[in-house]
């Protein structure tokens, strides 16, 4: 066996994690009035038996018109918490992965189709909704305008916020990740290509960061610090006059300063005007500059397939964890792979011991 880095464990602030694996959040569209249902139950089963050390359930939201579609999983209701309690009660019977949860609101890119169905607005006759944002500015070309959050506005969502962070520490997640990323609400509140409001909320770096911060505090306040709180950011949005990198790091530290314990580095999602060219890593330098500027643990995702690349940006410093999305869901047991690919171990159900291949009779970590 090898002394892998990725494979090495890691304190994420108050949260030990089995080693540097993150499963990204990956919304499913599968929900029924925001509860997790069959779906989910074989959807994070399967991922829970990977082996990764961690496991992000996708973006929850924190209030109904808060899913990006009518089909997203929520988190602000007795309903929504019982339907979590049924699923996460089977994965902790049957895995020892961390378990985390991503809170959202989506802002105007809420009230969405699913996307096999064609990404389109959703009018209220079809179960859509009236989209919230900073700024009465419509996401994409041909949308309606979403409607301008007021002050009342506001302390509601960030209410809404703090009693879904409540919720999600008693169902038992070890972690939770707010979304500041990917052209929703938070993120809204960020760009300049979406924000332009007047008032303490809108124009200067201080004032745009100032209700994503807002939230942060909120959450804080209530979430144990004996679990893993941190935020995901788009790094850039790869569209000119919109956020970008250094105003990532700026608000890291800020974030960072306000007792966060990590942030998970992606980027674009606002708007279509956006120019990315993705291949393997695109998105690599920009956790590797937050990390080097400011030091706070760093997780690290875009198109990072190859065990060996992940390896790498682990034992290189570039992040402190690398993440999968799309490359896990087309192959669940990648962990195994990477673990093999690299000689290390990893840790899998018993009942699954007998299937480590010939080559890597060692494969898989026993008592």
């Amino acid at each position: 066996m090898t002394d892998s880095r990725l494979f090495s464990p890691l304190q994420l602030g108050p949260l030990r994690l089995a080693n540097r694996i993150v499963i990204a959040p990956m919304c499913q569209y599968s929900a029924e009035d925001g509860n997790v249902g069959d779906w989910h139950l074989m959807h994070l089963g399967n991922l829970a038996l990977s082996g990764a050390g961690l496991l992000i359930v996708e973006a929850t939201g924190v209030t109904p018109e808060g899913r990006i579609s009518p089909f997203c999983t929520g988190l602000w209701s007795d309903a929504n918490e019982t339907a979590f309690a049924r699923v996460l009660t089977a994965l902790r019977r049957h895995a020892p992965i961390a378990l985390g949860i991503q809170l959202s609101h989506a802002g105007r890119k809420g009230s969405s189709s699913a996307p096999w169905t064609g990404i389109r607005q959703l009018t209220p006759a079809e179960g859509g909704w009236q989209p919230l944002a900073p700024s009465p500015l419509a996401g994409r070309p041909g949308e309606a305008p979403p409607a301008a959050l007021d002050a009342a506005g506001l302390a509601r969502i960030r209410d809404a916020f703090v009693a879904a962070a409540r919720r999600a520490d008693r169902l038992g997640f070890d972690l939770v990740e707010l979304h500041a990323a990917h052209g929703y609400l938070l993120h809204q509140f960020l760009s300049p290509l979406s924000n332009q409001r007047g008032d303490a909320y809108g124009g200067s770096l201080a004032n745009r960061m100032r209700f994503p911060l807002e939230v942060f505090d909120a959450v804080r306040a209530v979430w144990p610090a004996g679990k893993a709180l941190g935020a995901r950011l788009s790094a850039t949005d790869w569209v000119e006059g919109g956020w970008t990198l250094d105003e990532s790091v700026a608000l890291t530290r800020e974030l960072q300063a306000r007792g966060a314990d990590f942030v998970h580095v992606s980027s674009g999602g606002l708007d279509p005007r956006q120019q990315i060219v993705a291949e393997p890593g695109y998105q690599l330098p920009f956790a590797a500059r937050i990390k080097a500027e400011t030091g706070l643990p760093t997780i690290a995702v875009g198109l990072i397939t190859d065990p060996h690349q992940a390896e790498r940006v682990v034992a290189e410093g570039t992040a402190d964890l690398v993440a999968l999305a799309r490359g896990i869901l087309y192959d669940p047991r990648w962990p195994w792979h990477a673990a093999q690919a690299l000689g290390a171990r990893v840790s899998a159900p018993p009942q699954y011991w007998r299937c480590a291949p010939a080559d890597a009779p060692h494969l898989f970590e026993t008592p």
